[in-house]
């Protein structure tokens, strides 16, 4: 029997056409990576550009309005024992979200390893985190509006300030709400073992892999970073 000649791969060009040529032809760049995974890099891209607008913007109308700023420890403080404690909800509330993102890093662990129970209890958790944090969320925008904060004005100084917090939390509140209900999406296939066998459908991916598990995960840890800013920026500036 003849052998089989296999022929050499054509060279890479050299220079920028080489390069060009690379990534379209998907040779090295994207060789090992699903197209889910590439295609939420690419969202969380321009995710990244609209959150970095908003704090943009909320930075240059702070610092543009001859109104005092109100103080973020006056206006976000609990009355508890008496006495105002300044933060509080939203150290809890940040507590809670950056331990999710623990709990999601353990649940792509576990589906790396095609371990369901595991994998469906920690992403449940993370939900389940997830789901307090909106909680506390919506219960932190009542306390603001029985307290007069609009979107056009607040009692405590500049009117800027409603509009920049509606819209920069509430943004991000519909992100972490948008991340629970596909987590439980997410989890409910784990359990049911449609990546161990391939069953067709929405959020499968390749027979045997857990990949959408890692996707989950890339969604879920940007926005507990994107929480990270905006405390800094927010609540702490």
């Amino acid at each position: 029997m003849a052998d089989t000649v296999v022929s050499p791969s054509a060279p890479r060009p050299e220079g920028l056409r080489g390069i060009a040529a690379d990534w379209a032809s998907d040779q090295r760049a994207f060789k090992n990576v699903p197209w889910g995974k590439a295609m939420m890099w690419i969202f969380l891209l321009s995710d990244t550009f609209i959150f970095g607008c908003f704090l943009l913007s909320y930075m240059t109308a702070r610092m543009s309005t001859r109104v005092p700023w109100p103080n973020p420890s006056e206006v976000f403080a609990l009355h508890i024992g008496g006495q105002n404690v300044p933060l509080i909800l939203i150290a809890i509330m940040t507590f809670v979200l950056i331990s999710s993102s623990g709990t999601m890093a353990m649940a792509v662990n576990f589906g790396y390893r095609r371990d369901r129970k595991k994998t469906v209890v920690l992403m449940l958790l993370t939900a389940a985190l997830g789901a307090t944090f909106v909680g506390m969320q919506a219960f932190e925008w009542t306390k603001l509006i029985t307290e007069g904060v609009r979107p056009w004005e607040n009692p405590w100084g500049a009117a800027q300030f409603g509009s920049s917090f509606f819209m920069i939390t509430g943004f991000h509140g519909t992100h972490v709400t948008i991340g629970v209900i596909f987590l439980l999406i997410v989890s409910h296939k784990v359990w049911r073992g449609d990546y161990d066998v391939g069953r067709r459908g929405f959020f499968t991916s390749r027979r045997g892999t857990y990949e959408n598990v890692e996707i989950m995960g890339l969604y879920w840890h940007f926005v507990d970073l994107v929480w990270v800013f905006i405390f800094a920026f927010f609540y702490l500036w």
